[in-house]
């Protein structure tokens, strides 16, 4: 007689099959796989050890570029880990393809794939597995389907052989932009509007991604780019990839990434009030504020999350020259906040509205990693009340008092620093944060408060480590 683990088994492996395709596999068991840190949930753990994503990368579809195996070995060499990957196809720089087989007459059928497609997700999730690179895939981006990107999208009626726009409920144009909520594309699910003709090619589209992206260990999903879409349509994929990863017995950790700059704002609640959805929280629409207010909105939602922690991400730091939302002196002080701050993952936006992969994004990330050695981030705390004489915006504080103390300073400054609970000496080592380089280091005395200084104008880090 078959014992119930004989027959659960088989089903696992049934399934297993199904999905990935005959004789694949996961890549690493379920416990080695990118998940929150036993230890501290705040965090990641990689390979059932903490790690600290830091990124920066060149663009958002990252799948899509020519150059991609050089770009991750740039980013390998300044110490990045981390990337964000929608699974946008819009044609913004002339080298991106759709998902669908395109005809001899030019329209596209969404019952067949572009194997080109398919073949650079592969490459992309396996040339980042083999550096330890965590891949953060959004679902859906809100802006391939509206504007001029809906005009030659092969979800548009015209444009496929498959359904009529009075069989689909889509309109011809969706000229307003696309927070404006206009697009049925995002309420199909069945308790939504339950579009069955659209809904059908939107799960068919997922099922693929995931037969193909939950053998990686090294990827996390959010829904969508920035939306302001209804809270059922999150929800509604969020528990479909839940449940695809439990049928192999796999856990795969999904958040939704919300529009609202203000991170109290009702829309915000929708994954923080839900952990059964989403098991992390990405607040990069906080990378919209500055100075100490960015600083105050980060911890809010630390103090909202408390009494269940979750790791919070920020895969889009806003902030360049070349861009609309804030200087690059701006994109690299919020980057350095939310390090300090308790984000387990930050990354440069992509240029022109962040700094991407640039020198400047570099320093940070080399910056980080040198303060890495010295002090691991997942061992201190945000303790600004450790500061006095702190102007705001001046310089911010993660510490775990008596061991080890991380100061952040935005141009320079002077403060003075609680040392009364290090017993004994203890060594500064300054890192410049411009330069991605060491600066000085020196002694000092605990048991009392001292002053804080940085060795000269711009952005450094200082680490005081107990001798």
């Amino acid at each position: 007689m078959k014992t119930r683990a004989y027959i659960v088994g088989t089903m696992c492996l049934a399934l297993a099959a199904r999905l990935f395709g005959a004789g694949a596999q996961p890549k690493l068991p379920n416990s080695q796989r990118i998940r929150p840190w036993s230890k501290n949930p705040w965090r990641w753990a990689y390979k059932g050890k903490p790690v600290l994503l830091l990124g920066g990368s060149k663009d958002d579809n990252l799948f899509q570029i020519p150059d991609l195996v050089g770009h991750l070995d740039e980013m390998q060499a300044v110490g990045a880990n981390y990337i964000r990957n929608t699974m946008s196809d819009r044609r913004d720089k002339g080298f991106e393809v759709y998902p669908f087989k395109r005809l001899a007459n030019g329209k596209y059928d969404l019952n067949r794939w572009n194997p080109e497609y398919w073949r650079r997700v592969d490459r992309l999730l396996e040339e980042t597995f083999r550096r330890d690179i965590i891949v953060q895939i959004e679902l859906w981006d809100r802006f391939d389907y509206s504007r001029d990107h809906w005009e030659t999208h092969p979800y548009n009626p015209k444009n496929n052989i498959n359904y009529t726009y009075a069989e689909s409920g889509f309109a011809p144009h969706y000229p307003r932009h696309p927070g404006a909520n206009d697009q049925p594309f995002f309420f199909t699910t069945p308790r939504q509007r339950n579009n069955k003709v659209v809904f059908t090619y939107q799960k068919r589209f997922v099922d693929e991604l995931l037969r193909r992206a939950l053998l990686y260990p090294n990827v996390l999903y959010c829904i969508d780019n920035e939306t302001s879409g209804a809270e059922a349509w999150g929800a509604f994929w969020a528990d479909y990839i839940h449940r695809r990863a439990k049928e192999l017995g796999l856990n795969a950790f999904v958040t939704e990434m919300w529009d609202d700059w203000n991170l109290r704002s009702a829309q915000h609640r929708r994954t923080f009030d839900h952990p059964e959805h989403y098991d992390f929280a990405d607040v990069s629409q906080n990378n919209h504020q500055k100075g100490q207010t960015h600083w105050d909105n980060f911890q809010w939602v630390r103090r909202y999350l408390a009494k269940r922690p979750r790791p919070i991400n920020t895969v889009k730091t806003y902030g360049a020259d070349t861009g609309r939302y804030g200087t690059s002196r701006d994109g690299v002080e919020r980057w350095w906040r939310h390090l300090i701050g308790g984000a387990a993952a930050a990354r440069f936006h992509r240029p022109a509205s962040g700094l991407g992969l640039s020198k400047l994004a570099k320093a940070s990330i080399r910056a980080g990693r040198l303060v890495e050695r010295r002090v691991r981030l997942w061992d201190v705390e945000p303790a600004m009340s450790l500061l006095r004489g702190r102007e705001p915006n001046e310089a911010y504080l993660a510490a775990r008092p008596g061991k080890a103390y991380v100061a952040y300073f935005t141009d320079g400054g002077k403060v003075e620093l609680d040392l009364r609970a290090l017993r004994g000496k203890g060594r500064i080592q300054w890192v410049s944060i411009d330069r991605g380089a060491l600066g000085p280091d020196a002694m000092c005395e605990g048991g009392r408060w001292i002053p804080l200084s940085p060795p000269g104008k711009g952005q450094w880090a200082a680490t005081i480590v107990a001798e």
